[in-house]
């Protein structure tokens, strides 16, 4: 081969890798986008429809369940088939889901659109996750754990404020966003072919369907001893996206949809700054930072809500949006190079169903026991667990030498 054909066979490579990579991250953003975005809808939609409380956190945790039992079954799809199908289909789902979200005018309604765009993440999750460690760049290592970590923390952010924001300044704020998110949608999926296949076909699609747990056995101490800050940053995203909306209106009443919006959007934003200012330091420091944040901002956050502070409330937030971004980036840093190419969609699955677990069932939980407590002993009992949590996994860190 001619030292031209060398070089136009590199370049197409490269250009094919960055594009590759462009596509993943859109998707990955995109994708999250459209779990927050709902949100900022939920207190409306819980006045306009007429339901219980417990009825919204559980149309909220449907999608948590319905992305855990697809992770489960198809998880490692994308390693058999190509991640290139595998996305397709997801954001056609995608669409669906987000066309019933605008449309929907009861709670079955409701129920359909989040149980289908749990599906449809549930297919996305572990694929794009992989998608970008394969679009990784040799020349920068680790480049793919801080994408990661940082995309689905963006995609949380604009998906929570843009929904505040449209509620607030339109009329059909709901056509204005699902509409929008259709779109997008569509797009990725026919978009998504441009870039190169990174998993070609292989044989064992059938047996991969089967449900379980499959981790490899160098990292299985590893993930076990991450699992409780995973469960501790999941957790509390959860509660901002089930209820925090909620409790800046009702609680500190903030009745503006972009205050509400923002609860979730500094979460997550903070989370997407803080891992990226940590991608140069060791994994390690970046998971004791984490835990350590995640404790102490939730602290701050229930005194703040104890004096009725919205303020104070959304700078303790950002408090705890950087130890969500950090703890969870940190995990990933120490995980993701020890992943050979073929396992990454399975593993990447096993720690979405963990963290997936965190972000529903907790959820689900303080949907049920708010009608009889209140929303504020809810909150408190909820940031308790987050705190114990934290600190045991920053203590577990602290003693590891991983």
């Amino acid at each position: 081969m001619s030292a031209e054909a060398v070089s136009s066979t590199t370049t197409d490579a490269v250009v094919g890798r960055r594009l590759g990579a462009a596509v993943a991250l859109a998707a990955v953003v995109l994708m999250m986008a459209g779990a927050s975005a709902p949100s900022p809808f939920y207190p409306d939609l819980q006045v306009g429809l007429g339901l219980q409380p417990w009825v919204m956190t559980a149309v909220f945790a449907v999608y948590a369940v319905a992305l855990l039992v697809t992770l489960l079954v198809g998880g490692s799809v994308s390693d058999h088939v190509g991640r290139r199908p595998v996305v397709t289909v997801g954001f056609l789902l995608l669409a669906g889901s987000f066309a019933l979200f605008q449309g929907a005018d009861s709670a079955a309604v409701l129920f359909d659109a989040r149980i289908l765009q749990g599906v449809a993440s549930g297919l996305l999750l572990s694929t794009l996750s992989a998608a970008m460690a394969d679009f990784e760049r040799p020349s920068r290592p680790g480049s793919a754990a801080v994408t990661n970590a940082v995309a689905p923390m963006v995609g949380l952010a604009v998906g929570g404020v843009v929904a505040g924001v449209a509620l607030e300044a339109a009329g059909d704020a709901r056509a204005i966003v699902f509409d929008t998110l259709v779109v997008l949608s569509l797009l990725l999926a026919a978009g998504v072919w441009l870039a190169p296949e990174t998993a070609p076909r292989h044989e064992g699609l059938l047996a991969s369907l089967r449900p379980r747990i499959a981790v490899p056995p160098a990292i299985r101490g590893l993930l076990a001893r991450s699992a409780p800050a995973i469960f501790a940053g999941w957790a509390t995203g959860g509660l901002f996206l089930s209820l925090g909306a909620a409790i800046v209106r009702t609680e500190l009443g903030a009745t503006s949809h972009i205050v509400q919006g923002l609860a979730i959007g500094a979460l997550a934003g903070s989370g997407a700054l803080a891992a990226y200012a940590f991608r140069n330091r060791s994994a390690r420091a970046t998971t004791l930072y984490g835990t350590s944040a995640l404790a102490g901002g939730t602290v701050l956050s229930l005194l703040a809500l104890l004096a009725g502070s919205a303020t104070a409330y959304l700078v303790a937030v950002i408090v705890v949006g950087t130890g969500f971004g950090t703890a969870f980036f940190g995990i990933l840093r120490t995980i993701v190079p020890m992943l050979p190419a073929h396992e990454r969609a399975e593993v990447f699955a096993v720690i979405f169903i963990v963290s997936y677990l965190a972000f529903g069932v907790p959820a689900v939980i303080a949907g049920l026991v708010t009608p009889q407590v209140g929303l504020t002993t809810t909150t408190y009992a909820y940031g308790a667990v987050v705190v114990v949590l934290s600190a045991a996994a920053g203590l577990l860190r602290w003693r590891s030498n991983d």
